[in-house]
């Protein structure tokens, strides 16, 4: 199994969980890694619990043996939601509570939005003088309205100036610290307005220890088949630093694939894990070569929710907003399962720890695993969409000065903090 380097980040299985907002937060990331820690060859843990036992860890279990220390994340990077730079250098409650991780995430990863460069570095500044993270993603993918309306997420790249400022200051911000910084993008803003092989570029040449490409456009969202043959593309421009890809990972039979179509050197995974923080379990396996899968029975899949659960009061300190948090993620769960809609229903609106364990306990637990059923696709796709930009925003890659001012408002109307 070979190993992932972001800097001097050594990632020992070359897979990385996407940041969702309102879904990878601290309890998520636990789930998904314990369930990559159950996929490593048990010659691996063994070897990994002897090094932490040698480091004066008393940790023997499964995670603990997966978890590393300081800059070694053998079974992944996990990513905290993304989190806007204005708000975090303000310090708001959400968005100090979005970079918190737990005490057994070895390698810590945050996600930055920002459109302004002078932001951007404040809050990678305070990051790592304050130590909240090791290691930085920098967001230029986010497709949703509210975001490109005002020049951010995907269709920010296309204002090159602006795309190669704003990374230019994360790395400067982070010299010297150890934690490294990536950009995380998609190809453009449509089919006519393509970025990525130029933002990828820039992106080397400024310093970023790794690129990840979702193979769609903003116009695209999350609807069709992602573009693995532009991943190929941009793994042949940018040749010093990991390129990674993202879309259409299902299963780990399409992490392999993409990996052996493309050339990438990792592989970014979101919707696929949603409802099935095992699939991280199949990821390292299938990367080091072990036929293991998890199919869990229903009885299985009520534990986890029990279990996700249970971490989400720990972290939120209030059962009522954990169990509302976690209503999203019923249906996801409970994919292919015959459970009737009622129970469903019922489900996404639990709101107390006894009301989840009723309606878990009405369910027939005894069904097994779907197959195909509870796999695929999850969540709504959408359809492609002319994405909204600021006016006169493909007029030209240059800022002029209205859109200067426009963009001085921005991260105030973004989500993340």
């Amino acid at each position: 199994m070979k190993s992932l380097w972001i800097g001097p980040v050594e990632v020992g299985t070359p897979v990385v969980l996407a940041p969702m907002a309102g879904v990878t937060n601290a309890p998520f990331r636990q789930l998904c890694r314990r369930a990559a820690a159950a996929g490593l060859p048990v010659e691996r843990a063994a070897e990994r619990a002897a090094e932490r036992a040698a480091e004066g860890s008393a940790e023997g279990s499964a995670e603990g043996a997966a978890e590393g220390a300081g800059s070694r994340a053998p079974v992944g990077l996990y990513v905290a939601e993304m989190v806007t730079s204005r708000a975090l250098v303000e310090r708001t409650p959400e968005s100090m509570r979005i970079i918190s991780h737990d005490a057994s995430e070895g390698v810590r990863s945050v996600q930055l939005y920002g459109v302004d460069p002078a932001t951007v570095r404040a809050a990678a500044r305070m990051i790592v003088t304050e130590g909240h993270a090791d290691h930085i993603d920098l967001n230029f993918g986010c497709p949703v309205p509210k975001v490109t309306r005002k020049g951010g997420g995907a269709v920010l790249p296309w204002k090159t100036e602006l795309f190669t400022a704003i990374v230019a200051a994360a790395v400067d911000a982070t010299q010297g610290s150890g934690v490294p910084v990536t950009v995380k993008m998609r190809m453009g803003v449509d089919a006519d307005h393509l970025t990525y092989l130029d933002a990828g570029r820039r992106a080397q040449d400024a310093g970023v220890a790794a690129v990840a490409l979702h193979a769609r456009t903003a116009a695209d969202y999350y609807s069709g088949t992602a573009h693995w043959d532009a991943i190929a593309a941009l793994k042949e421009a940018v040749t010093d630093i990991p390129v990674l890809g993202n879309g259409d990972i299902w299963s780990a039979e399409d992490a392999l694939r993409m990996v052996e179509q493309t050339g990438c050197d990792g592989v970014v995974v979101g919707r696929g894990c949603q409802g099935r923080p095992w699939l991280f379990t199949d990821l390292v396996a299938g990367f080091a070569g072990s036929p293991l899968r998890v199919q869990p029975d229903l009885a299985q899949v009520a534990t986890a929710i029990r279990e996700h659960a249970e971490l989400m009061v720990e972290h939120f300190d209030d059962e009522g907003k954990a169990l509302r948090e976690l209503r999203k993620h019923m249906s996801w769960y409970l994919k292919g399962y015959v459970v009737g809609g009622d129970a469903r229903a019922a489900l996404g609106l639990v709101s107390t720890m006894a009301e989840l364990d009723e309606r878990l306990a009405a369910l027939d637990l005894t069904q097994p695993y779907p197959g195909d059923g509870a796999e695929g696709p999850r969540g709504r796709a959408g359809t492609p969409k002319v994405p909204s930009v600021p006016h006169g925003w493909l007029d030209s890659r240059e800022m002029d000065e209205a859109l200067r001012t426009m963009l001085a408002e921005a991260e105030l109307s973004v989500s993340g903090g």
